[in-house]
């Protein structure tokens, strides 16, 4: 027996509206083939932001009917690939990101007028949830010029655009792009960064990072980036992208920060995770997963998340999965702790032993127990959904960025350490939380 849970599905969504408090207990659901049981989270609250709709979590009491309440299930989002194991196990991937449905906000700040010739601002809160963007949806498009102005639109907004080369040791070039501007009182403002750098040792990076404020005292911060380098041990091409984002309303004590990276090798290692923090008042929860394939067969996922108040009540989730050959393991707990300090958990587990039968054990501190052997045809992904050839495709402008010339007799120094990033002017006054427990 297994449990199997959706992520913490929150977001902070600024522009605050009134909190919609729902909650409901813990519920059994069994999948076709698993004996994997679905504990489901009530979803305190809802703030509307800057951001996209995810939802804070909060376990309550069972059978709740109240007309206004709304429960949401945890529960994983199994992709398919043509070319993979089947996945029939219970987190096939990690958990299924929410989806914005926010209509698109139109007065963060005042626009650059396209009539000018000031960048147009395309600088928006980042949205929950919503992993690493390919490099087509940021539309980087670097100058080939150093340029310096600035301006002052028809509303009395003003606007600045930067752009220039740095050069170094070792063939390293730096080409960037640096733009923002702000409300004619100052209310409102934003910035955004965009670089390109490579060096003689074949290694090639984009990125991007921009922040921004309104005139309600929201901030926000987010920062993306692809690199193509030599792995130090293996010697193969990999491709590593990643990115960070956070958020912070002005009128409330709430935000929340994620960190997202992927890293993949031209012999299909593959590496994905995730950090995620958010917090609303009184609540703070906390998500972390991750996956790794050997790009032989053998791969490893695993999950955990947490969520408490300032009452005291604190509650989470956890589970991990090992396999090769169709051989491998599932374990997992899922536990509950009140104000007073009692505590209540489940605890369950898994081995495949690759013939069609499947050890079943687990145990709570209410007095359930099982310890069963049955026969059950093993599911599981040994590849990722999304691997080398997908990110290679999606990677064009990364691996078009050309090197400087480099001189007859010179050679490149390999040094495997990558390149410090540009920094932009000001950091947000909000550092990334702690991601533990």
């Amino acid at each position: 027996m297994a449990v199997s849970s959706r992520g913490f599905a929150t977001q902070l969504e600024f522009k605050l509206t009134n909190l919609h408090h729902v909650s409901h207990g813990l519920a059994s659901n069994k999948r076709k083939r698993m004996c994997f049981q679905r504990d489901r989270l009530t979803i305190l609250s809802r703030i509307r932001c800057c951001c996209s709709d995810p939802v804070v979590p909060i376990r309550g009491p069972s059978g709740s009917g109240k007309s206004k309440e709304k429960a949401e299930e945890w529960r994983f989002d199994h992709k398919k690939s043509p070319h993979r194991v089947r996945v029939h196990a219970s987190p096939a991937m990690p958990f299924a990101s929410a989806q914005s449905r926010l209509s698109k906000q139109e007065k963060f700040y005042p626009r650059c007028t396209p009539r000018n010739s000031g960048p147009q601002s395309r600088d928006t809160p980042p949205k929950r949830d919503t992993g690493i963007a390919n490099e087509k949806d940021w539309g980087i498009s670097l100058l080939n010029e150093n340029v310096n102005e600035s301006g002052t639109n028809e509303d009395g907004s003003t606007w600045y655009r930067e752009s220039g080369e740095d050069l170094g040791e070792n063939g390293y070039r730096c080409r960037w792009t640096r733009m923002g501007g702000q409300s004619h009182d100052g209310s409102s403002e934003w910035k955004e960064t965009w670089w390109e750098k490579s060096d003689w040792s074949g290694y090639k990076e984009l990125g991007v990072e921009k922040s921004g404020r309104n005139a309600e005292g929201d901030s926000w911060w987010e920062t993306w980036q692809e690199v193509l380098h030599q792995d130090e041990w293996s010697n193969l091409a990999r491709i590593e992208r990643s990115a960070q984002k956070q958020a912070k309303s002005g009128t409330e004590n709430a935000g929340w920060y994620e960190k997202w990276w992927e890293k993949y090798d031209a012999k299909g290692w593959t590496e994905k995770g995730a950090h995620k923090y958010g917090r609303l008042n009184e609540q703070s929860w906390w998500e972390k997963w991750g996956e790794h394939y050997d790009g032989g067969g053998s791969v490893l996922k695993w999950t955990d998340k947490w969520a408490e108040t300032e009452l005291g009540t604190k509650w989470g989730d956890k589970w991990e999965e090992k396999f090769f050959a169709g051989i491998g393991s599932r374990h997992g707990e899922t536990w509950h702790v009140s104000p007073s300090g009692e505590r209540w958990s489940r605890t369950w587990g898994e081995e495949h032993f690759g013939n069609g039968k499947v050890h079943k054990y687990g145990k709570s501190t209410t007095g359930e127990s099982w310890d069963i052997v049955v026969d059950e045809e093993t599911y599981y992904e040994a590849e990722p959904h999304y691997g080398w050839a997908d990110v290679v495709g999606d990677s064009s402008q990364l691996l078009s960025i050309q090197p400087r010339e480099r001189p007859p007799g010179v050679y490149p120094n390999l040094d495997f350490g990558s390149s410090p990033t540009p920094q932009v002017d000001d950091q947000p006054d909000i550092p990334p939380p702690p991601i533990s427990e």
